[in-house]
């Protein structure tokens, strides 16, 4: 025997008793012998930490990283003798039973050991461990594969053909389905053709996933500062057994497997079959520039000041600043309410308008301020679709779409008015339930039944209405209360379905001048910087501010929480008719604590104050004029911002203001909820 190879298997049975793999390994044979049942192959799964198999013994170390397949039979013959000393199975006949499956904790963090499809050349052909990471953008269902199968010869006379496991064969990483189990095999003693016994063959799951480097992301949002070129392309795969449904469709995953190359007739695809799965988050960052600061302390004497400064210099590359403020706030609320968690805040924008390039020039520059910001191109879908897997596994494989690919982030559908009623109707199902189900036919994808699959949709939609475009599709009508808007050519449960409609059309707005100037000068130098603040405020500055600001975690104070309440309620009894009863949807109190908690983050505070509550509580009082009409509270129509904020004085003349807002919203509570109890402040 080899003395290296011997002394390798030595640093295995030293490693697994260290580690507690020997005890798990006992623990999963104790199953296999209680079920009394004899396989063609018994499947070990051994978590490896590279690092500390390197410290016992650097050549074993080396052998696993760069040779696994060979590492694994180290441990298929040190794992036999183990079986055989402790008798721990007694069906198992032959070293070739036993299949391990060898996971490894972690790579060395070398650029040797990253495999990326965006750079050439792929090394597909090593066979060895590699890291990679990316975004699974289609998932097919969970089909059977062979793990392993039992051969015997045809020919009586020879020893293979007695009921002992002498021919096995076991699935190897990147193998198709054919170089396990076939029809061709022959016995490697009399060259008679092979059978396989079928009451041995031991099936597990499969599943083909494809994904595909994260700089898509850049590409998804339809403009990059990033002037370099890449090659962007998918790649396949293999989630096999125990990591079968370890994914999720759109997230973010880093990988450690071994690329193979599979053939598929004349075509060959690259794949990489995994060994461990993990999630990837990556960390915002855990500060804010100098600017931003010194801003936050000059104006701390108002809870209410900093975000309209915030809102005042947005996106000064886009829109001469003091022009969109309203939207421009409501932009920033909805970036910093977009994270990943299951019952998240959500936060829809529905803008109408008839500036459609500048109003689309700014939500497309907003939503790439987000590492997800999916700008949808009208030729795709927005939602999950279903085509056949292309591996010919004649399966189904649900494709990934824009609202998928902008989780946690932004999903900007352009003009709603050129979407067909099917696809409006979906998109108010998912903007209600924040889920979308994909149907699988049973006899197209040759399976039994037919499947239903629910794909969770988390992620803010932003869209916009053109005015002039619908003012042109139909007759306008002419009972309408005072400040309600024509909005009949889009279905009222899907106005309602985004939490805002914002009219950027306010008075103070109307800065037509400025905004020409500005695009004028953009075309002529598009990379000059025309306003100071945009340079004393970049674009990377706001980056870093909204991935800071959405990580906050923020809660409800009584007093805010009270207030939003009392409003809600005082709003759903003035706001009915006869027939329909309150025009107020069920959603509107999840919407005015999303829009609290977001103004809460944007003023970088973890606590929702009263002062946050007016805010929102503005916001949608706004929204709902414009849908239904004004009510008892009657607000301005442009409540946020009723001055032009040029200096101190205009700002304190807008706090001045705000606190009458809240006096005024203090009265409406009492007078139609009395039931609802809010401290007032005698001042």
């Amino acid at each position: 025997m080899d003395p290296e190879m011997q002394k390798m298997r030595e640093v295995v049975l030293v490693y697994l008793d260290r580690s507690g793999g020997l005890q798990k390994f006992v623990h999963d044979c104790k199953k296999y012998n209680d079920s009394k049942q004899s396989y063609a192959v018994y499947r070990f799964i051994i978590s490896i930490n590279p690092s500390d198999i390197a410290e016992l013994d650097a050549t074993l170390g080396n052998y696993i990283l760069h040779n696994p397949l060979q590492a694994a039979q180290i441990f298929q013959s040190v794992c036999f003798v183990a079986i055989k000393t402790l008798s721990l199975i007694e069906q198992l006949q032959t070293e070739a039973q036993i299949s391990i499956l060898l996971k490894p904790t972690h790579l060395p963090p070398l650029p040797s050991y990253v495999l990326s499809l965006s750079a050439y050349p792929f090394n597909y052909t090593s066979q060895r461990f590699y890291m990679s990471e990316g975004i699974v953008i289609a998932m097919g269902t969970v089909t059977k594969y062979t793990q392993g199968a039992r051969f015997l010869c045809t020919e009586e006379t020879c020893p293979f053909s007695e009921g002992r496991f002498r021919c096995i064969r076991v699935h190897c990483p990147g193998a198709t389905e054919s170089a396990t189990v076939r029809t061709d095999f022959v016995c490697s003693m009399c060259s008679s053709p092979l059978q396989e016994d079928m009451k041995f063959r031991v099936l597990g799951d499969k599943q083909i996933v494809e994904m595909i480097d994260a700089k898509i992301l850049n590409a998804l949002k339809g403009y990059s500062n990033d002037k370099s070129h890449f090659r962007i392309q998918a790649f396949t795969v293999f989630l096999r057994d125990e990591l079968a449904n370890k994914m999720t469709i759109g997230n973010h995953y880093r990988i450690i497997g071994i690329p193979a190359c599979v053939q598929n007739g004349l075509q060959a695809t690259a794949c990489i079959e995994v060994n461990s799965v993990q999630l990837y988050k990556p960390n915002g960052p855990s500060f804010v520039s100098d600017n931003f600061k010194y801003l936050l302390s000059l104006t701390s004497s108002s809870y209410w000041r900093f975000t309209a400064i915030l809102a005042n210099i947005f996106a000064s590359q886009v829109v001469p600043p003091g022009t969109y403020n309203t939207l421009k706030l409501a932009i920033l609320l909805s970036l910093v309410q977009t994270c990943e968690k299951e019952n998240a805040d959500y936060l829809d924008l529905l803008i109408v308008t008839s500036d459609t390039l500048v109003i689309d020039r700014l939500l497309h520059y907003s939503l790439c301020l987000l590492p997800r910001g999916v700008r949808h191109p009208p030729s795709s879908e927005i939602f999950p679709s279903v085509s056949k897997d292309k591996h010919g596994t004649g399966s189904a494989s649900i494709q990934a779409c824009s609202a998928v690919l902008a989780k946690g982030g932004i999903c900007y559908i352009g003009d709603l008015n050129s979407y067909k009623k099917d696809k409006l109707e979906l998109l108010q199902s998912v903007l209600e339930s924040r889920t979308t189900t994909v149907f699988i036919p049973g006899k197209k994808y040759g399976e039994e039944a037919d499947q239903q699959v629910t794909v969770s949709v988390q992620t803010n939609f932003w869209s916009f209405v053109d005015v002039d475009s619908s003012s042109k599709k139909h007759i306008q009508k002419e009972n309408f209360l005072i400040g309600q808007m024509d909005m009949s050519l889009i279905p009222v449960n899907l106005v309602d379905g985004f939490g805002l409609l914002i009219y950027n059309e306010f008075p103070s707005c109307r800065l037509s001048s400025p905004v020409v100037h500005h695009i004028l000068k953009k075309a002529i130098n598009p990379e000059a910087m025309l306003y100071k603040v945009s340079q004393q405020f970049r674009t990377q500055d706001y980056e870093e501010f909204i991935l800071f600001a959405r990580n906050l975690h923020v809660e409800l104070s009584s007093e805010a929480e009270s207030l939003l309440q009392g409003y809600y309620l005082a709003s759903r009894r003035v706001r009915r008719d006869s027939i329909h009863g309150s025009t107020l949807s069920a959603s509107a109190l999840k919407i005015l604590i999303s829009l609290s908690k977001a103004h809460a983050k944007l003023s970088l505070r973890q606590t929702v104050l009263e002062e946050d509550a007016v805010i929102a509580v503005l916001l949608l009082e706004s929204s709902l004029t414009l849908k239904h009409g004004t009510s008892a509270l009657c607000v301005a129509p442009n409540p946020l911002f009723p001055f032009d904020l040029n200096d101190e004085n205009s700002l304190q003349q807008r706090d001045i203001y705000l606190m009458q807002c809240h006096h005024q919203l203090l009265k409406f509570i009492a007078a139609y909820s009395p039931g609802i109890h809010i401290n007032t402040n005698e001042e």
